[in-house]
């Protein structure tokens, strides 16, 4: 990833306290070739990711096709989370998305936009969102509605 991605990422993990640790795995992407089929590379990928996973984790899939939200819902559904003492995986896919069987093993999913945006942003911006909602949550002054 370039750095400003790292940056940013980092930025907002650093910010969350304790109870509201992010902590990144990164899986690396299938090698891609011109002959190489896009079906089998996300399965190859979702393989990882599913192997990964802890069995336990509340899995959150971030998909075009997901349920928006507004930053006020992310923060309820923050609260319910941090409440349930469960671990969440916020799961972003490769270049040509998520496999089947993760969207299968999501508990829910997640669409950022309608847009498609690039995997580098898409890590920035669930973490400031999280943050955000974490402010609300707070009463920090960060969130301005």
């Amino acid at each position: 990833m370039p750095d400003w991605v790292d940056m940013g990422y980092q930025d907002y993990a650093r910010r969350l306290p304790h109870p509201c640790r992010m902590e990144l795995l990164e899986i690396p992407v299938a090698k891609r070739t011109k002959s190489a089929d896009p079906s089998q590379l996300k399965k190859i990928e979702g393989d990882a990711i599913l192997r990964a996973l802890p069995k336990h984790n509340r899995m959150i899939a971030l998909d075009v096709k997901g349920q928006s939200r507004s930053t006020r819902q992310l923060a309820d559904s923050l609260k319910t989370w941090l409440g349930s003492g469960q671990d969440v995986a916020m799961v972003i896919g490769g270049p040509d998305g998520l496999d089947g069987q993760c969207l299968n093993r999501a508990e829910e999913t997640w669409s950022l936009s309608a847009l498609t945006l690039p995997h580098a942003l898409v890590r920035v911006v669930v973490a400031e969102q999280l943050y955000r909602a974490w402010s609300i949550l707070n009463n920090l002054p960060y969130h301005r509605a």
